[in-house]
């Protein structure tokens, strides 16, 4: 069989056995550069066991600056073989989980080149090409293109797209993709945002040298006083001595999670925001959650930049966060370490279910709220919270927590304090309540409030949900 009729092969697979779809789930394609480090084995673990709630559509091989001449499809296929072996018991846990046959039809790879010196005529690849079916296939939802390594596999897709298609075609196909990229790890990511000015994109620019990657949002997922410097975070949760308790001695999965050398996941956090938490609207990377809080705007040039930015993406924002060192940080890690105890004791309870009975393990809360969960006020309103419908498949009891998180909204106020602003009566209660403020920063007094509640049950590990209120606050 020669080339051109193996990849027709593969295109044919891809597309009737890797849909296992849900209409709920967003949809994803991953381009990784596994081997380069540890950390994309470690993510890819993680991935797996959220694979009910998100819709692998592609795992694809492919280089970055740091892997600039080879792809490790096989390492994907390993992980992939592992957890087929716990796949079922992970069924029992919750439903929806995909069969592992249907992940390695989704698995292909890009050329062994580095970056642009891939992209272009006679660049296709069986990854380029299947990224290209994926993004044409009748689906109303966009899907979700993260680059763990360089992303130029989807610079050969748009080039491809945009040499073969009309502008309005060319348009079309855009329009479905959602991006996140960690940091720029080749130079088709600048390109990509240049070239394509309407790319839905989510990115903490610059290359490594020059502090990009100590810089950039994604690093609080794990960093430390040297990496990402996130002072405040909670450094006891990322070591290898609780992965090695929590995840590596928990089956046949958690033996393919390596140990870290710079840091724990790296490219975790572009998927974070797709998991079904109640908590992160992947549309509005403004309103936070897991993965972090990004704005839309054109940043100022860095020195790690590899080149002038010339349009708004979705790139770093700040949040101001009390750590557990007692003190305030206002910094855009602190949109992701916020959640660390959240997001490492779910993925705990997650390697959990690879190998333990539904009567062993626990299962997360169910956040229902006795309110709409968007509505209009005006200052000096009060709002009544209240979230007691709330139950635990397991029967635990639970702890409730509502918080206003400012920097998700427009609204603004003053009131003479720094941090949580808001008094929330009753916040630790599942009943709650809160005024609207009536004095306001600046005209036209007006915009929007997130108000949060956490509902966390008492099992092992505890478990964490969340429902977001928005208060549209009118004259």
């Amino acid at each position: 069989m020669n080339r051109i009729a193996r990849l027709f092969l593969l295109f044919v697979i891809s597309v009737s056995v890797c849909l296992h779809a849900s209409a709920d789930n967003p949809r994803l394609f991953v381009l990784t550069d596994i081997e380069n480090e540890p950390d994309d084995a470690m993510s890819m673990v993680r991935l797996l066991v959220y694979a009910n709630q998100i819709d692998i559509e592609g795992l694809a091989a492919t280089t970055s600056v740091h892997q600039q001449r080879r792809v490790a499809p096989d390492r994907i296929r390993t992980i992939v073989k592992a957890y087929g072996e716990v796949r079922d018991n992970l069924e029992k846990h919750e439903a929806g989980f995909p069969t592992a046959q249907a992940l390695l039809d989704c698995v292909t790879e890009g050329l062994p080149v580095y970056g642009m010196l891939g992209v272009g005529e006679g660049h296709d690849s069986a990854a380029s090409e299947a990224l290209i079916r994926a993004v044409d296939r009748e689906d109303p939802r966009p899907i979700w293109v993260t680059a763990w390594g360089g992303p130029s596999v989807l610079a050969q897709s748009l080039w491809k797209i945009r040499e073969t298609r009309s502008k309005d075609d060319l348009a079309k196909f855009v329009s479905k993709i959602r991006v996140y990229t960690i940091s720029d790890q080749d130079d088709s990511g600048p390109w990509m945002r240049e070239n394509f000015p309407d790319l839905f994109y989510v990115a903490s620019p610059g290359f490594h040298p020059g502090g990009a990657y100590h810089q950039a949002t994604w690093s609080g997922i794990s960093g430390d006083h040297f990496h990402a410097r996130c002072d405040g975070a909670d450094f006891s949760l990322v070591t290898n001595e609780w992965l090695e308790k929590n995840i590596r001695r928990k089956g046949p999965l958690g033996e393919q999670y390596p140990h870290w050398e710079y840091l724990m996941e790296g490219d975790t956090p572009s998927f974070l925001n797709l998991i079904n938490n109640g908590l992160s609207n992947p549309e509005r990377p403004d309103w936070g959650g897991w993965g972090g809080r990004y704005e839309l705007y054109t940043p100022r040039y860095r020195r790690w930049f590899f080149q002038e930015e010339t349009r708004p993406f979705w790139t770093d924002s700040e949040d101001e966060v009390m750590g557990v060192d007692g003190r305030w940080h206002d910094t855009n890690h602190a949109t992701i370490w916020r959640w660390r105890e959240a997001y490492q004791n779910d993925f705990a309870a997650r390697m959990d279910w690879t190998i333990r009975s539904v009567e062993d393990a626990n299962h997360p809360p169910v956040v229902k709220l006795n309110l709409a969960d968007r509505m209009t006020a005006k200052k000096g309103d009060v709002i009544e919270l209240d979230a007691s419908a709330s139950t635990d498949p397991d029967g635990d009891a639970l702890s409730f927590e509502w918080f206003y998180y400012a920097e998700a909204g427009t609204f603004l106020f003053s009131s003479g304090t720094t941090g949580q602003p808001l008094s929330i009566n009753a916040f630790d209660q599942a009943k709650a309540s809160f005024r609207v403020p009536t004095r306001t920063v600046m005209p036209p007094g007006t915009g929007t409030m997130h108000v949060i509640v956490s509902v966390t049950d008492h099992g092992s590990p505890r478990l964490t949900r969340y429902h977001r209120v928005i208060v549209d606050v009118v004259k």
